[in-house]
């Protein structure tokens, strides 16, 4: 029996002004991502990837369509419910880690919950098991500024899981990362996806993580011109 999709979109489009001229950056997509799957957005650089991954995550408006996560349409959400939804069902990874350098790794994974309206209570200790979850239990205390880049990574990815979310978003995570730095991030990735049955969406150049997907999503010019499964 086929389960209800944790992600639905429908005739998803975005156009935006660029340079005072009309650019349509996503057009007519629709996809449905079930729970728990690895899912991967790809193709070429402007063919709509982080646009499409910031619809879902909600940190843009659809010009038309709809998107709809666990059964929520983000379109009827206001801006306080949005960044509510952001906070608490989404986790983000980015390609440039997005960490306060002269703060602690773990000062950095307890960002979340300056946002949040609850669950501070534990927040340090979450943020502790978040970090060993990642294989950095011991680098808690040290400055993002002086870890590797493999290293920041995965302090980004600790950030993204620390509130338990119920989608993991990664637009090119191994994107600065060298071959092998880029096959560890895909292994933790993958095992989080696994072992906690988290549905993760990446958009990615990178063919490894197309090869662990079992739904992978290729844009063209900002339209979907192969979905599979």
């Amino acid at each position: 029996m086929p389960h209800d999709p944790i992600v639905s979109a429908t005739a998803l489009t975005k156009r935006f002004l660029q340079n005072g001229a009309p650019f349509v950056a996503l057009e007519d997509v629709s996809f449905r991502i079930e729970p728990g799957t690895f899912a991967v957005i790809v193709g070429r650089s402007g063919s709509g990837k982080t646009t499409l991954l910031n619809l879902i995550g909600g940190l843009d408006r659809p010009t038309s369509g709809e998107i709809e996560v666990d059964g929520q349409s983000l379109r009827s959400l206001g801006d306080r419910d949005l960044s509510r939804y952001r906070n608490e069902k989404v986790g983000f990874v980015f390609q440039s880690f997005n960490l306060r350098t002269n703060d602690s790794a773990l000062e950095n994974v307890l960002t979340p919950y300056f946002f949040a309206r609850s669950g501070h209570k534990d927040a340090a200790r979450r943020a502790q098991q978040s970090l060993a979850a990642v294989g950095l239990g011991d680098l808690a205390g040290q400055k993002a500024g002086t870890l590797s880049a493999g290293q920041r990574q995965r302090v980004a990815v600790a950030r993204a899981i620390v509130r338990d979310p119920l989608l993991l978003l990664a637009d090119e995570p191994t994107g600065n990362l060298d071959a092998e730095t880029g096959s560890e991030v895909i292994g933790l990735v993958k095992h989080l996806n696994q072992e906690k049955h988290m549905t993760v969406v990446v958009a990615t150049h990178d063919p490894e993580l197309t090869a662990a997907a079992g739904f992978v999503l290729t844009l063209e010019n900002g339209r979907a011109v192969r979905v599979e499964p």
